[in-house]
């Protein structure tokens, strides 16, 4: 897990990992708290995917750059390429799914 804490962090993150989950949140936001472990716990066993973590108060040029209007925003990127988008309230079973055939697509 990766705390990015700027536009050109992110970039970059994005950019070397071909597997990159970003996780972008906010300090003041519940659910986002009840969330992020749950998303740890399900990514914690393919080492392939990077996690990124973005506060949103804190890099406040990432809503504009992803067109981000509400937190939590969950992307998984692909290659560089935006696969996945899930916002607010996040099933986990359907996210995990989407994940494995992304990620069982990428393997092939």
């Amino acid at each position: 897990m990766f705390k990015l804490s700027s536009l050109d962090e992110v970039n970059a993150f994005i950019e070397q990992n071909p597997l990159s989950f970003l996780y972008i949140s906010r300090k003041d936001c519940g659910v986002c708290h009840v969330l992020l472990p749950q998303l740890e716990k399900l990514l914690e066993n393919d080492f392939r995917i990077a996690l990124g973590l973005i506060d949103a108060e804190e890099v406040k040029e990432i809503a504009g750059r992803f067109s981000v209007f509400s937190v939590p925003a969950l992307l998984f990127f692909v290659e560089g390429k935006e696969f996945l988008r899930q916002t607010r309230f996040v099933h986990t079973d359907l996210l995990k799914e989407k994940i494995n055939k992304i990620v069982g697509l990428y393997g092939k």
